[in-house]
């Protein structure tokens, strides 16, 4: 019989993302010896925005917990959604995406990739300007 590999629990804490916000350090290559994936909690302060990004080579599901954001993605983050509790969206590898919280309570979402590593795949964008000056001088969100 092949070794067995064990379970490990993750007690979680907390870390600053790169790309914006506090992430719950979850299951990672770092605090689990995960192979294939990433699981994190993140806590986006209201009237807050991320850095925009992408995940090289990576793609992410994210569920939306509590509260709401707004997604810029795509080519130049021309396109836009609005995520409320209960939604999920799917971002394929390698595509630009920012999301901004303009609401006025925290959001909440778990957060799966299929990069392991908790940043090593995080590659930060310019801001268009374009985007810059429709939202304004929102901070990046940090908890």
């Amino acid at each position: 019989m092949a070794d067995q590999k064990q379970c490990t629990v993750v007690r979680t804490g907390t870390y600053e993302g790169i790309q914006g916000g506090t992430f719950g350090a979850g299951i990672s290559a770092q605090s689990a010896g995960s192979e294939r994936l990433c699981l994190h909690r993140l806590v986006m302060p209201a009237g807050t925005r991320g850095r925009p990004h992408l995940h090289q080579g990576h793609e992410s599901a994210i569920f939306i917990q509590s509260g709401q954001v707004e997604v810029w993605h795509g080519t130049d983050l021309a396109e836009h959604v609005v995520l409320r509790a209960g939604d999920h969206i799917h971002i394929p590898a390698d595509t630009p995406h920012m999301p901004v919280n303009t609401g006025t309570e925290d959001m909440v979402c778990l957060v799966a990739r299929t990069d392991p590593d908790e940043q090593e795949g995080v590659q930060l964008l310019d801001f268009p300007t374009w985007l810059e000056t429709r939202l304004g001088l929102l901070p990046v969100g940090a908890g």
